[in-house]
């Protein structure tokens, strides 16, 4: 986990917290079946989600866009799943997915729903441990070069 967390750019207090932020709910469910409990990632993916949107709208302003409809437009375009797929790629996200069977025979660590929800629950785990500071720092080390100033 560390070389993963080296290509984060983030070292975990609580290594618990990016385990389930890696561990997809089918993963979850099939080990309960087998009696071995395991939280999945789907409430920090919701969490991540917030954070990562929260820190985008920050950014967007403090770039002087000048009305609340062109900042939705370029956080959404930001938040896409598509574009946080790309960014969960480059850095190697698939490969410490832990998927369910079902998920790992088509291939679903390559999926950009998964990559970005995965991506999202990352963001969340780092939030619950580290706090928004840490999130914030996070996102902007990944993001940062793609909010440019108000053209306007």
């Amino acid at each position: 986990m560390r070389a993963f967390e080296e290509k984060l750019g983030y070292r975990f207090r609580d290594p618990a917290l990016l385990t389930r932020a890696l561990t997809r709910k089918a993963f979850a469910n099939e080990e309960r079946q087998k009696n071995r409990q395991h939280d999945d990632q789907e409430i920090l993916s919701f969490l991540g989600d917030a954070v990562l949107k929260a820190v985008f709208v920050e950014l967007l302003v403090r770039a002087h866009y000048p009305a609340p409809d062109a900042i939705t437009q370029v956080k959404e375009n930001l938040v896409r799943h598509d574009a946080l797929a790309g960014f969960a790629s480059r850095i190697g996200i698939g490969a410490s997915i832990r998927l369910g069977s079902e998920e790992k025979s088509r291939g679903a660590e390559m999926d950009s729903s998964v990559l970005a929800e995965t991506l999202e629950a990352i963001i969340g785990a780092i939030y619950l441990d580290g706090g928004f500071g840490a999130a914030r720092e996070s996102i902007i080390r990944w993001y940062g070069e793609k909010i440019r100033p108000h053209p306007g």
